[in-house]
């Protein structure tokens, strides 16, 4: 028999696992974990996508700060 514990919740929080639930028959604990795995998930994209962001930036400030770009700053 799998191990089992109680968690509190706010009652707007089982609210909001209730109106999230893809079918009505689908236990709460399916859901979390559901959840908790596409958070990690997005949580893991984030992280490329930051890494991505600070490899470029040098790159980008060479391309955009110019002379010609900072005339039109004055236009």
């Amino acid at each position: 028999m799998p191990e089992k514990t109680t968690i509190q919740l706010k009652r707007e929080a089982v609210r909001l696992l209730k109106s999230a639930k893809e079918y009505p028959r689908q236990t709460y604990n399916e859901l979390v974990t559901k959840m908790a795995k596409l958070f990690l998930h997005a949580k893991k994209q984030n992280q490329y996508d930051e890494f991505l962001h600070k490899i470029q930036q040098p790159k980008m400030k060479e391309l955009w700060d110019t002379q010609e770009d900072e005339s039109w700053d004055h236009a």
